[in-house]
């Protein structure tokens, strides 16, 4: 499958182009950027081709993988499926229900293939938890807690991150292991915290309650999801490489196969956290 990369930031650098290089089914055609001297960089690391047009690289693939922030990726992302081109995103996969309703739409029209990039849903330790997890049953809640700094980071840089804060950028991550086990979510509520801490409490569909502690400035760090119930308790952290789980994810596109992280549980996560976000208000 002939894929084409646009972004060039430091998840670029570090998942998407190595994974799409890697990847012995995969022919890394070029990358288009917004700073085309970047895209050259990284285009030449790889034996790609940079691209100073987005519709030339449209035709010259089969796919695209997208490492840019939410809101430049959502009409890039909907103007890629609508040339019939397979999608491989990152998440959140918009800023806005609307925006990730478009992608959802122009998919559903074209018949295109989708995976959304949800890191840690693609590594072995995750991926063993939650067929566990879905196995077993009899759940009444659970509880996400990501914590985290970016000061120091490559994201530090990420203007994105700073405005949004951990809501949207490590609740996909939440949201995309509690939902498999407990349902969708039926009510919202939030709160903000120190350290720009987003607090929400899920109502799920079929009465399991969970909650969210995330946030991208915290003293603290930390990642776990628990669930508990008749069941008793249950719990995993996020293990393993995030190179190795960008290769798996493009492996689900690449053959075909039937996943669950697509645009339509990616669309189902903005709508979760538009409304988590209208309900605790600024971060402090």
């Amino acid at each position: 499958m002939r894929f084409g990369l646009f972004g060039t930031g430091p998840w670029a650098h570090l998942a998407h182009a190595p994974a799409l290089a890697d990847h012995q089914d995969v022919e890394f055609v070029g990358v288009w950027g917004r700073d085309p001297g970047k895209a050259g960089v990284l285009a030449a690391e790889h034996g790609a081709r940079p691209y100073e047009k987005v519709e030339d690289l449209l035709g010259d693939v089969d796919a695209v993988a997208i490492a840019l922030p939410p809101d430049v990726q959502a009409p890039l992302a909907a103007r890629a499926a609508r040339a019939g081109r397979h999608l491989f995103l990152d998440k959140p996969i918009a800023l806005t229900t609307a925006a990730a309703d478009a992608i959802v739409d122009a998919v559903t029209e074209t018949g295109v293939r989708s995976v959304v990039f949800f890191t840690n849903r693609f590594k072995p330790s995750v991926v063993s938890f939650l067929r566990e997890a879905i196995a077993t049953g009899g759940w009444d809640g659970g509880r996400a807690t990501l914590l985290g700094s970016v000061a120091g980071t490559p994201y530090d840089a990420s203007p994105w991150r700073h405005e949004h804060g951990g809501l949207w950028d490590v609740g996909p991550h939440a949201l995309s292991v509690l939902l498999p086990v407990l349902g969708p979510v039926v009510r919202v509520t939030a709160a903000a915290g120190p350290h720009q801490t987003s607090t929400v409490l899920l109502a799920h569909e079929g009465g399991a309650v969970s909650t969210m502690v995330l946030s991208l400035a915290s003293p603290v760090t930390t990642w776990d999801v628990t669930f508990y119930g008749e069941s008793g308790w249950t719990s995993t952290q996020a293990e393993g490489d995030s190179h190795a789980a960008a290769v798996a994810a493009l492996t689900v596109l690449v053959e075909g196969e039937d996943t669950d992280c697509d645009v339509v549980l990616g669309r189902d996560i903005v709508a979760i956290l538009e409304s988590a976000a209208a309900a605790a208000g600024p971060m402090g």
